[in-house]
């Protein structure tokens, strides 16, 4: 199965939802934040699915993803939010940059296993 990569500069969170997600069969790397996120993302071109906070130091969630379709051209990974953050500017944003979903902390794997798991096929 493809690769997940999951950026969270908590590592707290980057555990727990790298563990579900590796607990239930699919593959997964960590990021421990946004600039991180994307060296990594230069280096596995099997990731098919990112899942990132928003806040972040170094590089947020937010420009990492705008980095991901402007700079490396990457327009097919998919990638989520799960976050802290609800407002909407920050959603549209997100959307703007071709954010597929917006997750409000706290991580409920249960609930969004399928999902991840078809945006990660």
């Amino acid at each position: 199965m493809s690769k997940i990569l999951v950026v969270d500069d908590s590592s707290t969170v980057r555990d727990e939802v790298a563990g579900f997600l590796r607990k239930n069969g699919l593959e997964v790397d960590t990021a421990v934040d946004g600039k991180d996120g994307l060296t990594k993302l230069k280096g596995s071109p099997g990731i098919k699915l990112v899942i990132s906070d928003v806040n972040m130091p170094n590089m947020d969630g937010l420009t990492m993803v705008e980095k991901i379709r402007g700079e490396l051209g990457n327009s097919t990974v998919n990638v989520i939010m799960l976050t802290t953050e609800s407002s909407p500017a920050m959603k549209e944003r997100g959307k703007a940059a071709g954010v597929k979903g917006w997750i409000v902390k706290p991580f409920k794997g249960d609930a969004v296993l399928e999902t991840f798991r078809k945006l990660a096929s």
